[in-house]
C-alpha cells in the first residue's frame, strides 16, 4: 500500500513517520508513504498559498491552485488517482472500520488543511471524503493525518508481529483492552492478579475478556450495543450490574 500526505509541513511528518513501528514498516517495504509540500506549487514569489476570505472574516483560507497542482502532479507520477482524504473538524469522526477499511486501498492520499481551512472549490472537485479525528481544533491537518497513517499502516500485512495484536487491542476487538501487567509481580504495594501467574490459558483468557466487559461497562458503555458478546459475556455483564447495584454503585 502506499500513502501520500500533501502537507505545508513535511518535515514534520517525516519525523514522525521514520520512527518505531511505522518507520520500520516503511524501511522493510510493507508501506510506501511520502510527503509533499504544497508550498511548492505555489506561483506566489513568496511561496504563499492562503489569502483573505472573500466576504470577509477572520484567517486566512489555503489557496485552490496550489493544493490541485500538488496532487495533479502526484497522480501523474503514480500513473493513477488515489482516493483522497481531507482532514477537517467538520469531516465525519475517524474510527478502526474506516481505518480498516483505507487498509484495502492501493493509494491513499491525505491532505492537511491549515488556517480557516481550503477553498471549497477543492472539496468540490478533488476531494473524495472528509475525516475527522474529533471535536475539537487543531492547528493544521498534520497531526490527524499522522494519526490515520499510523492506524492505517498498522493494519498492514507484516506491519506487526502477528494479526492477533491488532486485532486484540482496544477498539479494534469491539472492546476496550483488559489490563496489562509486567515485572516486578509487586510494586508499591500492588500485585499483579494471581491468575496471570500462574500460566493457565484458559483461565487467563477468561480474566482478560471479563476484564474487558468490566472496563468497557464502566468506561465506554455505548461500545457494548454493537460489540460481539457471547451469552457467557451477557450473563456476566448482568452479574455485574446486580452486584454493583446490591452495593449502591448505581
Amino acid at each position: 500500500m502506499r500513502i501520500d500526505l500533501l502537507t505545508l509541513f513535511p518535515a514534520m511528518c517525516e519525523a514522525v513517520l521514520s520512527e518505531s513501528i511505522i518507520g520500520r514498516a516503511r524501511k522493510a517495504g510493507f508501506v510506501t508513504i511520502a510527503c509533499h509540500d504544497i508550498r511548492a506549487f505555489s506561483q506566489n514569489k513568496h511561496r504563499h498559498v492562503d489569502d483573505y476570505p472573500y466576504g470577509g472574516g477572520a484567517g486566512m483560507v489555503m489557496q485552490p491552485d496550489p493544493i490541485f497542482d500538488c496532487f495533479a502532479d502526484l497522480c501523474g507520477r503514480l500513473h493513477t488517482r488515489p482516493r483522497l482524504v481531507y482532514l477537517t473538524p467538520q469531516g465525519r469522526r475517524f474510527d478502526q472500520d474506516t481505518a480498516l477499511r483505507f487498509s484495502k486501498l492501493d493509494n491513499l492520499c491525505l491532505l492537511c488543511g491549515h488556517y480557516e481551512g481550503v477553498d471549497e472549490r477543492v472539496l468540490e472537485e478533488i476531494v473524495d471524503e472528509e475525516i475527522s479525528l474529533g471535536d475539537f481544533v487543531l492547528t493544521g491537518g498534520e497531526l490527524p493525518a499522522l494519526c490515520v497513517a499510523d492506524a492505517v499502516a498498522r493494519l498492514l500485512p507484516g506491519v506487526l508481529a502477528g494479526e492477533e495484536s491488532w486485532q486484540e487491542e482496544s477498539i479494534a476487538s469491539g472492546l476496550l483492552e483488559y489490563p496489562q501487567y509486567t515485572r516486578p509481580p509487586v510494586y508499591h504495594g500492588r500485585t499483579v492478579p494471581e491468575v496471570l501467574l500462574g500460566g493457565h490459558h484458559a483461565q487467563i483468557e477468561d480474566f482478560r475478556r471479563k476484564a474487558a466487559l468490566a472496563r468497557t461497562r464502566a468506561r465506554r458503555p455505548d461500545l457494548l450495543e454493537t460489540a460481539a458478546l457471547t451469552e457467557a459475556d451477557g450473563a456476566f455483564l448482568q452479574a455485574l450490574h446486580a452486584a454493583q447495584a446490591e452495593n449502591g454503585a448505581e
